[in-house]
């Protein structure tokens, strides 16, 4: 075989592996992918039952109820306009509570609760950890914070 015929045969073949390495990583990508919906959304039906997606709003004030478990809540999520009930198993981030930002991987159930897969919890940029609360303001300010 020619050198020419070699060097064609070779460029197919590395053209081949490419596309079939981007197939696999689509196909992965795409179990990934979820949309990003807020209360109001889901309210006017944007979202279907057991379509992964991701839900983002504010935790509505008063409702957090822990289950006797100790590792199942129930809380409202909001966005100020329409208010979705979600559910979560599991162990919340430190800085989840009522009135604070979240973002909940999961899927709407037929009953109209959206059930948590992962929870993660907002905050704004004025936050601070605990662990600082203490530090006096120009020390805050020389650590960059």
């Amino acid at each position: 075989m020619k050198a020419k015929h070699q060097r064609l045969i070779l460029a197919l073949v590395a053209l081949g592996g490419v596309a079939g390495a981007g197939v696999l990583a689509a196909s992965a990508l795409s179990d990934e992918a979820a949309y990003f919906r807020t209360p109001v959304e889901i309210e006017d039906g944007k979202a279907e039952v057991g379509e992964a997606m991701r839900l983002g709003g504010m935790v509505a004030k008063g409702s957090i109820v822990r289950q006797a478990d100790g590792l199942t809540i129930r809380f409202v999520a909001t966005d100020g306009k329409a208010s979705v009930p979600v559910e979560y198993k599991g162990i919340v981030p430190d800085l989840f509570g009522e009135e604070s930002g979240m973002v909940a991987d999961g899927r709407m159930r037929a009953d109209g609760t959206f059930v948590a897969d992962r929870i993660l919890a907002k905050h704004d940029e004025r936050y601070m950890p605990p662990q600082m609360g203490d530090m006096p303001k120009n020390m805050k300010a020389a650590a960059g914070v």
